[in-house]
């Protein structure tokens, strides 16, 4: 059976649709990973991602999410209601399926 896992990392950008799209498209270019949702929020300035496959595919597509988000993202420019930590506020690793917490 394949081993899976779930990333939902936080961008610190909820507003501009360009940035945005472009982290997205970071997750759609990895082979064998599987993009579920993201939601963005205005006043937060924020957007979610969810997407999962085999933990290397997945941390691929973090790797790229997180260097599209910092190359696009202006700290310097933000502002919402929630407190940033960076370009990527934090990286979740979910076990899905046949792996451990520790392994995720």
């Amino acid at each position: 059976m394949a081993k899976i896992i779930e990333c939902v990392p936080n961008i610190s950008e909820g507003r501009n649709k360009d940035v945005i799209e472009a982290v997205i498209d970071e997750i759609r270019a990895v082979p064998g990973v599987t993009l579920l949702d993201y939601s963005s929020d205005e006043s937060h300035n924020r957007t979610v991602i969810t997407f999962l496959g085999e933990p290397a595919r997945v941390a691929d597509a973090a790797v790229a999410v997180a260097r599209k988000a910092a190359q696009l993202i202006d700290l310097t420019k933000h502002t919402g209601e929630h407190p940033r930590m960076g370009a990527v506020d934090v990286i979740p690793f979910i076990p899905i399926k046949e792996v451990s917490v520790e392994e995720a």
